[in-house]
């Protein structure tokens, strides 16, 4: 697998609202004419809400549209997502748009805890309704901090999520690392969510994360995109091989891409998403601090 470098699509510079700080997790959603992807726009106070970015489908490079109020605002004082929302997954169904995100809420002996809701659009993605004000992935006993779905497929009849799970966080040199892994679980309806997952890819040596874990299907073949963290070495990008979708095989080293020597990906490539449009497949993913400066993308040129 090898992958050539576009360089970043859309740059959080010039806006002075509630989209100047960060275009998170870029989560896409194809129609006929073009990409969209939902983001998390943070404000400069680092609060997350939901919007979105048109890119031209011939050519990923131009942005067409840039939303100019939130599809999902924060929620209430008090709910799991009052400090922020970011999209994770989202899945076209019954003729409905369905959007699981992550919801922020702060700690005071943990730093936060993030948990998924769900929002439904019935007007072709411009806005989506809280399915309900608390998490359909909520807490569990294996889950306790962290429960966020990053890939979701109607296969089989029923919904697949790959997921981030996770019940602590670890003292590093200067503060607490939040510590996770992908799980994997199946729901009859997309919002009746079982309590237990499978632990399906674990951190190895000194990483501390394994997040965004980013699942296609491909000539029978499963294939997950995903970001791992040492406290040494902040995100880098990761795959694995499955035939199942349930047992992998991590190829980090054979993914193709890496770091640049500088420039707003040369720290950091986090939250990857591919997509295969007509006769191309492209990589998008946030660079430095967390998509700070905004998102940018990579072409494969070779399978």
């Amino acid at each position: 697998m090898k992958w050539e470098k576009k360089g970043i699509i859309f740059k959080t510079q010039g806006y002075t609202d509630w989209r100047n700080n960060s275009a998170l997790q870029p989560t896409p959603l194809v129609f006929d004419d073009k990409i969209r992807f939902y983001v998390g726009f943070r404000d400069e106070n680092g609060i997350s809400r939901i919007g979105y970015i048109d890119l031209d489908i011939n050519n990923p490079k131009k942005v067409i549209k840039v939303s100019e109020q939130p599809v999902l605002d924060i929620g209430e004082d008090g709910a799991f997502d009052e400090f922020g929302v970011v999209p994770s997954a989202i899945i076209r169904h019954n003729n409905k748009i369905y959007m699981y995100y992550a919801g922020y809420q702060l700690g005071k002996k943990v730093r936060f805890l993030v948990l998924s809701g769900l929002a439904i659009s019935e007007d072709n993605g411009e806005s989506f309704t809280r399915y309900s004000s608390v998490p359909i992935f909520e807490r569990t006993k294996d889950e306790m901090l962290f429960r966020v779905p990053h890939t979701v497929m109607f296969d089989d009849n029923k919904f697949k999520f790959w997921y981030g799970g996770g019940s602590h966080f670890m003292q590093g040199k200067e503060k607490t690392l939040p510590v996770y892994d992908v799980r994997y679980l199946e729901s009859a309806d997309g919002v009746s969510i079982p309590s237990k997952g499978r632990n399906i890819l674990k951190t190895k040596d000194n990483e501390y994360r394994i997040g965004r874990p980013f699942v296609i299907k491909k000539d029978n073949q499963y294939l997950m995109f995903y970001g791992y963290s040492s406290e040494i070495y902040p995100y880098q990008l990761g795959y694995a091989l499955s035939n199942d979708g349930l047992n992998w095989e991590r190829k980090d080293n054979q993914i193709g891409i890496e770091l640049s020597t500088k420039g707003w990906d040369s720290e950091m490539m986090a939250y990857p998403c591919v997509l295969s449009i007509k006769d191309k497949t492209y990589l998008f993913y946030n660079g430095n601090n967390y998509g700070l400066d905004g998102f940018g993308y990579a072409e494969m040129i070779e399978a």
